[in-house]
């Protein structure tokens, strides 16, 4: 990177492509030219690999955010991107980091989830694409543990500001302390607009020990109210002997605290309606305090603000004086508040406890208040995330409010539908820890708080324990709130999805059918809750085989969505594909590839491409393609879903795995055996650690591997692992599930061509006689059976009924061949047909 002048503060004729969420440049900055340059000598040293990071490291009030605003604003010539992210608590990094997605040319996290786009930002500035001119500043790094994961490797600059010198155990570390004293005096007859002597500015940072913070509130009120020097320190030395005296403020710097009393105790002269917003403001996290929380607030209950909050005139005189007195920083263009996070310590601990505790409580009346009412609407997410960093400094979890408890677990549901999991499972066992500490176990917020645990849990993956959850949710609330409350029907929903994702289908049917009875009887057929159990009943009768009962039940969802009210492009576009996917395990494909392209542009035009159910209705209509003979079509747009998802998800989420599973399937029917081998060996290894060795998609996926390692001419192998295979689904999905019975006709085959010729016999013979009873005549796996059969028959010498079932089995087959079906084409040819499992969503 090409060095400019360290020293010069002239604005760079070059901007940044991207800048954004770097706060105003002070205009009071003056000195630091030694850490400035320190600075860009250590962020700019080129390793062998990557430039390294950077931290600031000092203690509070030494004016580390300031160095790195300066330094953002007087460097920015050189960067394509500039990016400004608060890192006190782990929950505001992801946010800020999917921020960047837009501008990066990656699907905003409306479309992929908080953590997922965060991640793919990370990879995106680590690899240089599409820029490598880059500047991150992760602000109040507090735990390198918190962070570290979120910090890109690649060829642009990391800056860190920190009072933890931890991090010097991590990365490079600048130290930053006090001023110098020459720029304490340079400083001071800046802010006071040049209004002070040398000696007198002197003697001024002498006693406030240079410290940059105490300095500026001590500018700031002199330069309002026209203090002397001397008038200043006689205050000065007053508060400091008080402090002294009382032995109060021992873990802060003497000068600051004394400074700071200065200050407060001018401004409660002159108005004392602002020292009790200030007071507010310091139970508030650190972060930017969005205005519009005490605009709302007014028709909270806060007995200490509601003269305030109701008189708007006074409010912004309030704010305007605490501006003045540099003890909170006004935004005007952000329209928020900030106060330093020393000086809301200091406030704090001035307060007697029963007072913090009034003050607190008020906090969480007014973040209650100032909230969004819709968790669930995307359009309300950018006001919940500007609350979520108030939410731990506050200690929101500490209150019985039933406002401000169902405000927490409003921001736990927004961190849920956002894709932020990680931190709404945070907050989740931070509440109910505290709440099950006040009320009980068994208090109806905690077993609320559970059931949204138990939704964050499935998403994240960790379906077991997501399932001891629920279930101990669920016996609890048929006890406290009894079977037909909302909120029982809700975690009796989410537990249905945890014994889907245990591979226990059946019993996820019995629970969702009763679940739709309650449902129906309690809101009504039409209502959304009813028609997504619905949804997930029919779901049930896919994954047990019966697809003519699943077919007509998504069928009616489908309709009755258009008369429902509640019901997201997301649900509607679900729903769709599912009866897409439906239709073809029925074996209709051509009617299931018209819908899935009408389902599929539905997604493009309301939910972008990379939205995860537009991409899993394009795995659903690539696999319809391939199996109604569109083979390259197929192939192409199973290799686009797959890149896709593996970019947004990762290689071991349960969608970029069956997405793996379609391609090679799509590779292996296009003839591309090597590939198809390949990725399928990578694949299948992940399956028993996602879902476990014994559920029926990781024995299934074994079955795909064995077809390809028959195909590559190891018979003996496939042969092993489709036995295997069988005996594994048979035990836990029974002999007369789809799956089994699919791995029973491959294994025929490898029986045949391994020289077991009667066993393929006998085997062919009890599974078509088994599909016949099950499925019909004429669905695909009866005909593929029958069509293999035919080949052992004839080996077997029955010629003659072999004719009878080969003239049976191509009369069927007739509207297939029509379109070029595969298996009709093989059958055709008298060429064996394997089957393959492609693994549907939980």
């Amino acid at each position: 990177m090409t060095e400019l002048s360290h020293a010069t503060n002239a604005v760079p004729e070059r901007q940044p492509e991207v800048w954004e969420k770097v706060p105003p440049r002070n205009r009071n900055f003056t000195g630091r030219e030694d850490l400035l340059l320190g600075l860009r000598q250590g962020i700019s040293t080129v390793t062998a690999v990557v430039p390294q990071p950077q931290a600031l490291q000092g203690l509070g009030g030494v004016g580390k955010t300031h160095l790195a605003i300066e330094y953002a604003w007087r460097y920015r010539s050189h960067y394509d991107l500039v990016w400004w992210i608060p890192a006190d608590q782990r929950v505001l990094v992801p946010s800020a980091l999917a921020a960047m997605a837009p501008y990066l040319g990656l699907p905003p996290a409306s479309a992929t989830g908080v953590e997922d786009a965060a991640e793919s930002v990370r990879k995106s500035l680590q690899n240089g694409d599409p820029y490598r001119r880059w500047l991150l500043i992760f602000d109040n790094a507090e735990e390198p543990g918190h962070v570290e994961e979120f910090i890109p490797r690649g060829p642009g600059h990391v800056l860190i500001t920190s009072r933890n010198p931890k991090w010097e155990d991590h990365f490079e570390t600048l130290q930053v302390d006090v001023f110098h004293r020459e720029e304490s005096v340079t400083f001071l007859k800046k802010r006071l607009r040049g209004e002070v002597s040398d000696e007198d500015s002197s003697r001024l940072a002498e006693q406030l020990g240079d410290l940059p913070l105490a300095l500026e509130q001590a500018g700031a009120l002199q330069y309002e109210t026209g203090m002397s020097v001397d008038e200043y320190l006689h205050l000065l030395e007053e508060q400091t002997s008080r402090l002294l005296g009382a032995n109060k403020a021992s873990g802060y710097p003497l000068s600051m605290t004394a400074a700071w009393r200065v200050s407060v105790s001018l401004l409660e002269d002159r108005l004392p309606e602002a020292i009790k917003v200030l007071q507010c403001c310091a139970f508030f996290g650190p972060e930017p305090i969005p205005r519009d929380v005490f605009r709302r607030g007014n028709k909270a209950f806060v007995p200490r603000l509601s003269a305030i909050l109701s008189d708007p005139i006074l409010l912004a005189k309030v704010l305007s004086e605490l501006r003045r007195f540099a003890l909170a920083r006004i935004d005007p263009t952000t329209r928020t508040i900030q106060v330093h996070r020393l000086v809301q310590a200091l406030l704090r601990d001035d307060l007697p406890e029963a007072d913090q505790l009034e003050v607190r409580h008020e906090v969480h009346v007014l973040l209650a208040g100032g909230a969004p009412t819709d968790p669930d609407s995307p359009g309300k997410w950018r006001e919940f995330e500007e609350l979520v960093a108030h939410v731990r400094p506050s200690d929101l979890g500490s209150s019985s409010d039933p406002g401000v408890r169902k405000f927490a677990l409003d921001i736990v549901r927004y961190l849920y539908v956002a894709g932020n999991y990680q931190s709404a499972r945070t907050f989740l066992k931070d509440f109910i820890d505290k709440w099950a500490k006040i009320g009980g176990a068994r208090h109806p917020d905690v077993l609320v708080a559970s059931k949204h645990l138990g939704n964050v849990l499935r998403a994240l993956g960790q379906y077991g324990e997501a399932y001891d959850v629920d279930k101990r949710t669920l016996d609890e609330m048929h006890e406290v709130f009894g079977p037909d409350h909302a909120e029982t029907l809700q975690t009796t929903n989410g537990y249905g999805a945890d014994l889907r994702a245990r591979g226990d289908f059946l019993a996820a049917r019995k629970l969702d059918d009763q679940s739709m009875e309650a449902h129906e009887r309690i809101f009504g057929l039409t209502d959304a809750s009813t028609l997504r159990v619905k949804n997930n009943l029919a779901h049930d009768y896919a994954l047990t085989s019966d697809y003519m009962t699943a077919r007509r039940l998504h069928k009616e969802t489908y309709l009755e969505q258009s008369d429902a009210v509640g019901i997201g492009g997301a649900a509607v576009l679900t729903s769709w594909n599912s009866l897409a996917r439906t239709v073809r395990l029925c074996g209709d494909y051509s009617e299931a590839c018209d819908l899935g392209e009408e389902a599929y542009a539905y997604g493009l035009q309301e939910l972008t491409l990379d939205h995860h159910i537009t991409l899993l209705t394009a795995k659903d209509l690539s696999i319809a393609k391939r199996r109604s003979g569109e083979v390259d079509e197929a192939i192409s747009l199973a290799r686009e879903t797959h890149t896709r998802l593996q970019r947004l998800f990762g290689d071991e989420h349960p969608d970029t795995m069956a997405a793996a599973v379609n391609l090679s399937n799509a590779l292996r029917t296009g003839g591309e055996i090597d590939e198809a081998f390949a990725i399928t060996e990578k694949t299948v290894p992940r399956y028993p650690k996602v879902f476990g060795p014994d559920h029926p998609y990781s024995h299934a996926c074994r079955g795909n591997l064995a077809v390809l390692h028959r195909l590559m001419g190891d018979p003996g192998t496939a042969r092993g692992l489709n036995e295997e295979v069988l005996r594994g689904l048979a035990t836990r999905i029974s002999r007369n599930h789809h799956y089994t019975l699919a791995c029973s006709i491959n294994l025929q085959t490898d029986l045949a061509v391994t020289g077991e010729n009667a066993r393929a016999r006998e085997l062919g013979e009890d599974t078509l006689g088994r599909l016949r009873r099950i499925f019909g005549q004429s669905h695909f796996l009866t005909l593929s059976c029958a069509s293999n059969l035919i080949i052992d028959l004839r080996a077997a010498g029955a010629e003659k009924e072999a004719e009878l079932l080969r003239a049976d089995t191509m009369r069927r087959y007739e509207r297939p061949l029509e379109f070029a079906h595969p298996d009709a084409f093989l059958a055709h040819q008298g060429r064996r047909i394997d089957c393959d499992f492609d693994p549907p969503p939980i």
